[in-house]
């Protein structure tokens, strides 16, 4: 049987401990806020403004491109009206290319296109895991062009089986590559990316 005290409450038992225990001044402990905890990691695993500006080009090259070829296949309807004269030194016309950007290497089989396909959308997909893992945002924006340049020309081969060039630059009887938006935007990104590893990763080598 438990004592009791001059009050008539019983006294614990000789040996054991209060449930709550001793304590000391300041230990109680504090409820842990879930938005506090997970803040590193959902920091860790947001893109960063470089990357976000990448794949910002990277979609705004696709769409751009695949809707003015829609436009200018499909509603405008250039199959049947080219050449079309926008300027002195730019025509719109009907060409297929089979090989990469600008008509260069040329693939004559259906075996050539997959290929061509295929490392299209591998080296999509390496230089958009670039794009995530760069600071630098002229880097990630160049990358950005080249991905989406790359993605809506295979689009072109997946649903065409070639790449629609309607863009023919020339000056009096000389004649340009005959290209598209997607082209263009390819060759952008290449300049960009030589600017930077030539010119602005020097500079950020020497901070």
């Amino acid at each position: 049987m438990s004592k009791a005290n001059e009050t008539g409450a019983p006294l614990p038992e000789a040996g054991t401990t209060s449930q709550a225990g001793p304590q000391r001044p300041g230990a109680a402990t504090r409820p842990r806020s879930p938005r506090n905890s997970g803040r590193g990691r959902s920091a860790s695993k947001g893109l960063s403004t470089a990357a976000i500006l990448g794949f910002s080009f990277a979609l705004i090259t696709l769409v751009f491109d695949q809707a003015t070829k829609l436009y200018t296949f499909y509603i405008y309807n250039l199959p049947v009206k080219e050449p079309v004269e926008l300027t002195s030194f730019i025509n719109l016309i009907v060409v297929w290319n089979r090989g990469i950007s600008y008509g260069l290497f040329q693939q004559s089989s259906d075996l050539g296109r997959w290929v061509l396909i295929v490392v299209s959308i591998l080296a999509a997909i390496g230089l958009s895991v670039w794009i995530r893992r760069t600071p630098a945002k002229l880097l990630a924006a160049s990358l950005g062009l080249i991905v989406g340049g790359a993605v809506g020309n295979v689009i072109d081969r997946l649903w065409f089986g070639a790449v629609f060039d309607f863009i023919q630059f020339h000056i009096g009887s000389w004649s340009w590559y005959v290209f598209n938006v997607a082209d263009a935007a390819i060759v952008a990104g290449v300049v960009g990316l030589l600017y930077d590893s030539f010119v602005l990763e020097g500079r950020r080598a020497k901070k």
